[in-house]
């Protein structure tokens, strides 16, 4: 089966990324690798086995479902922790399985802590906290009841981490905000030892934060858009700029490429509409590529009549209403081209390139919305 586009994994420029994540924290600190919404649209499969090759050995999921899909590929076996979502029912599987969670209510360490003593295996949990996301997390007013909890069923857990997140580390607005947030998981860190309760991990950054809060470096960062190769927003980068070395202002590379192949040609004729609708009328004759892509497979309406591709090494527009299966390109100053030939949706070709940040701002997304939104049947191949 050969399906009508595919999108290109690069390992050398993980393997980059993860030197220069390496290089900001230092050789002790564990990155764990964040492959949640199918690995930021890069295919858990794939990110599994580049970052093992580069050596990472601990995997953060969002979800059971991705978590089983990291145990399933991992070949080193790997740790895995989940961020977010699983059911009661398979918390058994899961702590048979060596898998490890985030506990940031009562209801579910209560749980940990019934099926543990069933099982006769420890849990292992991060405990996390709410330091003012307000999403998750153990509020200040119940520390007592949850340092007695800890300490009374220490037999059936392992504290795997105590942990939080930040809200907008990436953004300058939120500055003073995360600053408070690191104010209070340290005041719950000196609680919890003055507690005589110890984990084995304290970690709370993300990429940004990594990036431009070296304060939450601890024993572990979970590095996700980074080690993908996109700095989680202008402002990260604009923050580092200063301090990254004058031969290398990027050191991020993005490992994706998105490619499809030119499906048929088409003449227009001057004053005749292409598409559906009206929303596009050719004003002189024109040649047209039709390419097999439309917006089922995550290339969206919003870039009808806008978005861009590359075909022999120059930029084509898009024309007409982007279609559930296909796309309209206007070809007409371009010699040679022919059916079957190579179509860069998001990439390099030649010395031309569209990015997924000049995709996404486009399509008024973010880069992990549009990212994200690749289904996860495009088929998705490593290269070297």
């Amino acid at each position: 089966m050969i399906a009508t586009s595919y999108l290109e994994i690069s390992a050398k420029a993980y393997r980059q990324n993860i030197r220069y994540i390496r290089s900001e924290i230092g050789p002790k600190t564990v990155i764990s690798a964040v492959v949640k919404g199918n690995a930021y649209g890069h295919g858990i499969q794939q990110m599994v086995e580049i970052a093992e090759k580069a050596g990472i050995r601990h995997f953060s999921t969002f979800s059971s479902d991705e978590a089983w899909e990291v145990y399933r590929f991992s070949k080193k076996k790997s740790e895995i922790m989940i961020l977010g979502m699983l059911y009661p029912e398979e918390m058994a599987d899961l702590i048979k399985a060596g898998i490890s969670f985030y506990v940031y209510d009562f209801q579910r360490l209560d749980l940990a802590v019934t099926i543990s003593k069933s099982l006769g295996i420890p849990a292992k949990i991060h405990i996390e906290l709410e330091t003012g996301f307000h999403r998750t997390g153990f509020e200040w007013s119940s520390r007592e009841k949850l340092a007695k909890t800890l300490a009374e069923e220490a037999d059936h857990l392992v504290l795997e981490g105590l942990c939080t997140h930040y809200a907008g580390a990436e953004s300058i607005s939120n500055y003073v905000r995360v600053k408070n947030q690191i104010e209070v998981y340290l005041k719950f860190k000196d609680f919890f030892l003055h507690k005589g309760i110890h984990f084995l991990k304290y970690h709370t950054a993300c990429s940004a934060a990594t990036l431009i809060f070296p304060e939450t470096i601890m024993d572990m960062v979970r590095i996700g858009i980074a080690g993908y190769g996109f700095w989680p927003t202008k402002e990260t980068y604009y923050a580092k700029l200063n301090s990254l070395p004058k031969n290398n202002k990027n050191p991020l590379k993005r490992l994706i490429t998105w490619k499809s192949t030119v499906m048929s040609i088409k003449p227009v004729k001057m004053g005749e509409f292409v598409g559906y609708g009206n929303s596009f009328m050719a004003l002189q004759n024109m040649k047209l590529a039709i390419v097999p892509v439309g917006y089922g497979h995550g290339y969206s309406r919003l870039l009808s009549n806008q978005g861009q591709v590359l075909i022999g090494g120059q930029y084509c527009q898009v024309v007409g209403t982007v279609t559930m299966n296909a796309i309209a390109l206007n070809i007409t100053k371009l010699k040679n081209i022919e059916v079957g030939d190579e179509v860069v949706l998001i990439g390099k070709q030649g010395s031309k390139e569209i990015t997924v940040a000049s995709f996404s701002e486009s399509t008024q997304q973010v880069n992990y919305e549009m990212l994200t939104r690749l289904p996860k049947d495009i088929p998705r191949r490593i290269i070297p």
